[in-house]
């Protein structure tokens, strides 16, 4: 079996490498100006903007010289569209991510979507990229969803990769496009806001309303001649657009319900989200109702006589018709509430129904003139949205459209940038996400920077870690979050240099290093499109993919940060092994591309300038060479440590309660403060009795870092050893976790110190332990900017530190005591604090914050700035 399952594997691997072998080769070849490439929802058909566009080109002879290719899915291959150009030599069709599906993507001079092209795909130049997107949004887009930066990640990649962006009104342009997308500031190609040129597909004559009610019937549609049309189009349900919830069981409930109490003439058609199709077409009870995906919805539209829909935004669309719309919305507060409209339900044209019975009725009343009639009782805001929403609906869409990107014709068109506020643009990477010293440093910064002044986004390897979603989600919510998915696309015969800009230390240079660049431009292309920034930032500074990707995106200048001497973290030995030599080698050959090498204190920056030695003189000249101090978010600090609930309040609410009833107690407290707030406080006291419970009279000693050789744990045990046989009334916590938690532990057991040292290893809230100590020490051969001695202060602990080169950043002259870095030395300092003999001023985390921001704006170059001209 296991041999079997290594085949498996093998085959599936071999399989990746050839995909990603083709993908590559068809990447160098010229792109074909005459090429025009189609998409539409993934494949599922010859369908909305793209589809209108494509047959007014094959229909103009203008344009007879170009050459057509449409994607389909494997269910869409089959439908009629093909066979209906099958004599046509210039209109081809692709199955969807087939090799073919690359070779024409990567070659098109003209690729049209109205999603998402996947994240293998990368806008070339010499390509006109042109995203028609399907609709103007009612329910919330982007950055406005929950967890919106995340889930858009690959949307926003293919906005920023576009050169024209599609709007059927300015709401559409600037609602969705500018602001829940946040393309302001950085999408520097065009929005078209000409209508849609699917909408034209809507005005028909008396012969093409004849002609789409035929094509219905033919398609197996129960429709009679004479019977009115209700289309009830209901949008898609779930929490991702990939993964619809199938609800076609309860839709056909609905209907079957509605048909039962409308009279013989109004016949109910069901059109349903295009990423609901397939289960709609396999119930049975659908059959005869179902509009078939390869008929357009427009076309529908056009012998609409009313609409029933509830979230879509299809009824921005029938708006051109003029005809009554009816929202049935069953579940208004509950989709309200995990996705959230635009629009408020009492401003809609036309009337809001939650049951299937009013919904009956208002169909009834359609046309009677009476007061339940929608154009009676919604006739103002039935004008008003469609002076707002459909204005320019006036069946020449495609014609304006085609225009301005085939012609080039902008003259008398609505063709604009997205919009610039003048603040300034930075970029910056954040490292792997994970909970450390540098993804707090770095949500102190965001926390600290003046969104006012400038505009941030943060760039990082999406992944579904709680770990990673978790920092995530505590980032500023004005910071824009643009997540990479997807990988980098190499060929073999490319991957020794890729190899070697990655892996091959100091001595990466000459023409490989400059065909490796080459790739990286390829991926910068491909994760940020035409984005511009007038700042990058590689605020982690540790690996070279990073700072190779990031120096190819434009901008006025590079920054990378150096968050410890870097010279002994490459010469690290951990288990016997230097794991960091070739990485950070390869890191320090990429300085050669950035304007400043910024430590994160003053000392730091003395030390890392040694980095010059040998080779790397020519990359890293001092004069690059700045430091900026890490912020620290004091107000985070002491929340974790002693939460934010009201005493009294929670006295007051507590006698409120019968004695003896937890249920009700729980449930009374979590009404006052919140169950959020109830869980902290539960939280911080679960961690203080699991890791340093109450003890009279004895005095604890704490510390936090990883357990790694740098910070020298085993150092500060011996040290407690020697406090300790003096002091029996004391005890040492150590948090972190890393590679020498087993060592530490047993050096504990070795000295007798089991009951006395804590190995508390990753904690979710170590301020918490730290409110609860007496004194913090740290043992380090070598640091950044320890920002554990700040948090240590901000809480008010005394400090007793060794004496690396660095810790003068965090202990100036009058604070701590900085001790010789051995072990007689430290259990001196760490009795004298025992003593009261170590000097603890309060801390001013406001001040020390607002230095430490205009040290962040100096290097970058923006100390100054007031925003872009």
């Amino acid at each position: 079996m296991l041999r079997v399952t290594d085949a498996v594997k093998s085959m599936q691997r071999a399989r990746q490498r050839g995909s990603q072998e083709w993908r590559a080769f068809w990447l160098e070849r010229p792109v074909d100006p005459n090429l025009v490439v189609y998409e539409s929802f993934a494949g599922n058909g010859v369908l909305c903007n793209p589809e209108a566009i494509f047959r007014a080109l094959v229909d103009d002879p203008e344009f007879a010289h170009l050459t057509h290719i449409w994607c389909l899915s494997r269910e869409a291959w089959s439908s009629g569209v093909r066979a209906e150009f099958a004599q046509n030599p210039n209109v081809r069709f692709v199955r969807y991510k087939s090799p073919q599906y690359w070779q024409a993507l990567a070659t098109a001079g003209y690729v049209f979507n109205n999603t998402s092209f996947p994240p293998e795909f990368t806008k070339r130049d010499g390509q006109i990229y042109v995203n028609t997107w399907h609709g103007v949004p009612l329910k919330t887009m982007g950055y406005d969803e929950p967890n919106g930066g995340t889930s858009a990640r690959n949307v926003l990649r293919n906005f920023l990769a576009a050169d024209y962006l599609l709007a059927a009104n300015s709401f559409m342009a600037e609602r969705m496009y500018e602001s829940a997308y946040r393309l302001t500031n950085i999408y520097p190609g065009h929005i078209i806001t000409e209508g849609s040129p699917r909408v034209d597909r809507q005005f028909l004559n008396d012969s093409g309303r004849r002609r789409v009610r035929r094509r219905l019937q033919d398609a197996g549609v129960r429709l009679g001649d004479n019977q009115k049309v209700v289309l009830y189009a209901p949008t898609w349900r779930g929490e991702s657009f990939h993964r619809p919830t199938n609800d076609t069981a309860r839709l056909a409930t609905r209907v079957r319900e509605l048909k039962r109490q409308l009279p013989a003439d109004q016949q109910v058609l069901l059109r349903v989200h295009q990423q609901v199709y397939d289960f709609a077409i396999a119930h049975p009870e659908l059959a005869d109702i179902l509009v078939p995906n390869e008929i357009p919805s427009n076309e529908v539209l056009g012998v609409t006589d009313v609409l029933v829909t509830d979230y879509s935004s299809i009824f921005f669309d029938f708006l051109a018709t003029g005809r009554p719309i009816v929202f049935f919305t069953p579940d208004m507060r509950a989709y309200d509430g995990y996705r959230g409209l635009y629009l408020d339900p009492k401003d809609l044209p036309g009337p809001v129904v939650h049951k299937v019975g009013e919904l009956a009725r208002s169909l009834v009343a359609v046309g009677t003139g009476e007061g339940d009639d929608p154009a009676v009782s919604h006739r103002r805001a039935y004008q008003e949205a469609r002076e707002r929403f459909a204005a320019l609906e006036d069946g020449e869409a495609t014609r304006r459209v085609v225009d301005i990107v085939f012609r080039g014709n902008t003259s008398g068109h609505d063709i604009r940038p997205a919009r610039s506020d003048g603040r300034a643009r930075i970029l910056m990477y954040l490292g792997g996400m994970r909970s450390n010293g540098i993804m707090t440093s770095a949500l102190n910064l965001l926390n600290n920077i003046d969104h006012d002044r400038f505009d941030v986004s943060v760039f990082y390897q999406h992944s579904s870690s709680k770990q990673v979603l978790g920092n995530v989600a505590k980032i500023h919510p004005r910071v824009r979050l643009v997540p990479r998915v997807g990988g980098m696309i190499w060929s073999l015969r490319s991957e020794g240099e890729r190899s070697k800009a990655l892996h091959g230390g100091q001595d990466v240079q000459g023409e490989s290093l400059e065909r490796a660049e080459r790739m990286f431009a390829q991926e910068w292309r491909r994760c940020f499109g035409l984005a511009e920034f007038d700042h990058i930032v590689d605020f982690s500074g540790y690996a070279a993919f990073w700072a190779r990707l990031l120096r190819q995106g434009p901008a006025k200048d590079y920054s990378i940060w150096l968050h410890n001497d870097l010279m002994a973290d490459q010469m690290k030995v951990v288990n016997g092994k230097q794991p960091h030599v070739a990485n950070l080698g390869s890191v320090f050959s990429a300085y050669a591309g950035y304007d400043n090498l910024v430590s994160v204190s003053e000392a730091l920056m003395e030390i890392n300038k040694e980095i010059n030695k040998d080779n790397l003189a020519a990359a890293a000249p001092k004069a690059k060479h700045t430091f900026a101090r890490n912020t620290i978010d004091a107000d985070y600090i002491t929340r974790m440590a002693f939460g934010d609930l009201d005493g009294d309040r929670v006295e007051s609410a507590s006698e409120a309660v019968p004695a003896g009833d937890l249920p009700l107690a729980v449930r009374t407290l979590s009404e006052v403060h919140g169950m959020d707030r109830l869980e902290g406080a539960v939280q911080r006291r679960r961690t203080i009795s699991d890791v340093i419970p109450p003890a009279d009279g004895v005095r604890t000693f704490v510390t936090v870092g990883r357990l790694s050789p740098e910070k020298n744990h085993e150092r500060l045990i011996r040290a407690f050893d020697i406090v300790h046989q003096v002091d029996p009334n004391t005890r040492l916590v150590i948090i972190g976790g890393g590679p020498l938690e087993h060592d530490l532990v047993e050096l504990t057991h070795d000295l007798g110190l089991g009951e006395a040292v804590t190995v508390a290893g990753q904690q979710s809230n170590p301020h918490v332990i730290l409110s609860k100590a007496d004194v913090f020490v740290l043992s380090s051969d070598y640091e950044g900017q320890p920002m554990v001695i700040l948090e240590a202060r901000v809480l008010g602990l005394p400090v007793v530190a060794t004496n690396f080169a660095s810790v003068g950043g965090a202990l100036p002259p009058g604070v701590g005591r900085i001790v010789e870095r051995d072990e007689e030395a430290l259990a001196e300092g760490m009795a004298a604090a025992l003593r009261g003999e170590v000097p603890n001023p309060t801390f001013d985390a406001v001040a020390y914050n607002a230095e430490a921001t205009q040290d962040f704006y100096r290097v970058i170059g923006a100390a100054g700035s007031v925003g872009r001209d």
